[in-house]
């Protein structure tokens, strides 16, 4: 009788089980479903909150994410009562979804480092573009390979060992200006100094391939920045300057030293008086236009041979060589390896070393927050106006309209007057226009105010600034241009102007593929208005077209390196792609 009071009261427990448990597991689930960030259906937009440098709690909506080092981040239920995660030991004792928020968490750390691309240690006060530029835009598809993470942690620790005013740097130096020629013990540190020229476009294009070719070949890099350039990035190495020193040796007279043309191979090998004509420590190197003859054999491993003994190298540029240091027979494995999406190059170069500095990033973070963070779609115009005293205004208006609306980037407006204005949930559109005349803004309000859009959206059309013409020397010109260029890299879609540097520094780090509107100069707009990218890298505008190993001219450079195909804007240019 015992026995089958105990089976009979198991057997009870059991229905009651039985009957419970699937109610248990719904308050569960809805319970989760509240807390995860993953899964919550129920509570409207997920939330992270961090908190601000000042102590004041901000909060991010969406898939946004806090900065990593002090992550408070919270999982807001629908009472809105918040659970703290400000230390490992409250993750342990958090035991819903812990294996979510970790996974969340590591992948804010990954957005905010690029995925290992920038290197800790840095000021975060001194650079806040640096750890909040990632929750301006999407995250990226592309990925560095950790073959170029690699270089770039071993370009750090050379750059610390031998940048300016360390010891090693200041040894050198004192040696070499009292050298007139090259000797082997002066190569413990080796250095390229970039002298740019133009607009910050081709500045920033130029900066960063001569950054790869410094890591390619060991160098330290050291920029000569006018006074126009002060102030726009911030320092990209930690615990050393990139600034070249005051102190530098001929500093003021950069371009009147001897030139690497002088020393081309021919003389190297012939002999004067018997012996091989010695090189000197400093030597310019003039790639500015491409370089004529200058760059004919730079991309040859003989002259590369010959360049790795100058243990100071100035170089001047204004072009994207990129390309043609994937045409280098004894740099092309490593450079296949650093970037195995070709079309990345500056995507990641520009990423790493242009973190615009606080006042520029200020002026980027209040305009977007002004008129285009709240937007369905962002999308940006760069338009460039070539030669405008031959080319009016109009026709390149005709141009953009033709194609913006032929290619849906903006939707067309209504005929008929009549069309029902309050449609129910619209999207918004946000347009940004980056150009130095303020009648391509005014046009395109008046057109999008003056009637309704045919499919129903909203669009708003918004300029930053418009100066009416290029001013060179100028740091606020230059501050304002760095802003338009970062906020048309947070756009959605992309137009850019053919041929013009600005477009290209937008369109890759923002790692848009943009339509290019071709260059026209004169009153007859070109056709096809536009075309699409093949890719997102900047066009290197001239490229050397001989070949190293048949020492005759390359008619086509894409059948000797695949990767590289005509520009879309400059067909004698050509640019990197992924094939």
């Amino acid at each position: 009788m015992a026995i089958m009071g105990l089976s009979s009261k198991k057997s009870s427990a059991w229905a009651i089980w039985m009957i419970a448990s699937p109610t248990l597991l719904i308050i569960v689930v809805i319970i989760v479903t509240y807390h995860d960030p993953y899964l919550g259906k129920f509570g409207g937009f997920v939330k992270a909150k961090f908190l601000g440098k000042d102590g004041q709690n901000v909060t991010y909506i969406g898939a946004a994410a806090a900065p990593r080092e002090s992550i408070e981040a919270s999982c807001v239920t629908a009472s809105s009562s918040d659970v703290l995660i400000t230390s490992p030991q409250d993750l342990k004792n958090h035991s819903i979804s812990q294996s979510n928020i970790a996974n969340y968490t590591a992948d804010v750390i990954d957005e905010k480092t690029r995925h290992g691309l920038l290197a800790p240690g840095f000021d975060e006060e001194s650079c806040i573009s640096r750890y909040e530029s990632h929750l301006l835009r999407k995250a990226s598809p592309y990925k560095p390979s950790q073959y170029l993470l690699s270089k770039l942690r071993n370009y750090e620790n050379l750059h610390r060992k031998c940048g300016p005013h360390k010891k090693l740097y200041n040894s050198t130096m004192r040696k070499l200006s009292k050298s007139k020629h090259v000797s082997v013990t002066d190569n413990k540190c080796r250095y390229i100094v970039w002298k740019g020229a133009n607009g910050l476009g081709n500045r920033m294009i130029s900066l960063a391939s001569t950054f790869l070719y410094a890591v390619l070949t060991d160098r330290v890099l050291l920029v000569e920045f006018s006074s126009d350039m002060i102030g726009l990035f911030c320092q990209p190495f930690t615990n050393s300057s990139w600034y070249l020193p005051q102190d530098f040796p001929y500093k003021d007279r950069l371009a009147q030293l001897p030139r690497f043309e002088q020393f081309s191979d021919i003389k190297i090998n012939a002999t004067h008086g018997g012996n091989k004509m010695p090189l000197p420590p400093f030597v310019f190197l003039n790639l500015e236009l491409g370089g004529g003859d200058r760059m004919k054999y730079f991309h040859c491993d003989r002259s590369q041979s010959l360049l790795k003994k100058v243990p100071v190298l100035i170089l001047g540029s204004d072009q994207y060589f990129v390309p043609s240091l994937f045409m280098v027979p004894s740099f092309k494995q490593e450079v296949e390896f650093m970037f195995p999406q070709h079309e990345a190059v500056f995507h990641f170069l520009g990423q790493y070393l242009f973190s615009p500095a606080n006042e520029p990033w200020g002026l980027i973070v209040r305009f977007y927050e002004a008129y285009m963070a709240k937007a369905d779609q962002r999308i940006g115009l760069q338009i460039r106006v070539f030669h405008p005293e031959l080319t009016p205004i109009q026709t390149i208006m005709d141009q953009l309209l033709s194609c913006v609306l032929n290619n849906d980037v903006l939707p067309h407006v209504a005929d008929n007057k009549s069309e029902r204005y309050l449609v129910q949930n619209k999207t918004s559109e946000a347009v940004l226009v980056a150009s130095l005349y303020k009648d391509f803004t005014d046009n395109l309000k008046a057109m999008y105010w003056a009637r309704p859009t045919v499919t129903g959206e909203v669009v708003g059309v918004y300029q930053a600034s418009y100066e009416g013409q290029q001013i060179f020397g100028s740091a606020n010109h230059n501050m304002k241009a760095l802003a338009e260029m970062y906020l048309l890299s947070l756009c959605d879609v992309l137009v850019t102007s053919g041929e013009s540097t600005f477009g290209y520094v937008a369109q890759s780090l923002g790692g848009l593929t943009p339509w290019i509107m071709m260059k026209t100069v004169g009153k007859k707009a070109r056709k096809p208005a536009c075309r699409r990218a093949l890719s997102m890298e900047p066009c290197f505008h001239f490229p050397p077209r001989y070949s190293c190993e048949t020492k005759a001219k390359i008619d086509n450079i894409s059948s000797v390196f695949p990767y590289m195909k005509p520009c879309e804007d400059r067909h004698e240019g050509v640019k990197l792609v992924d094939i």
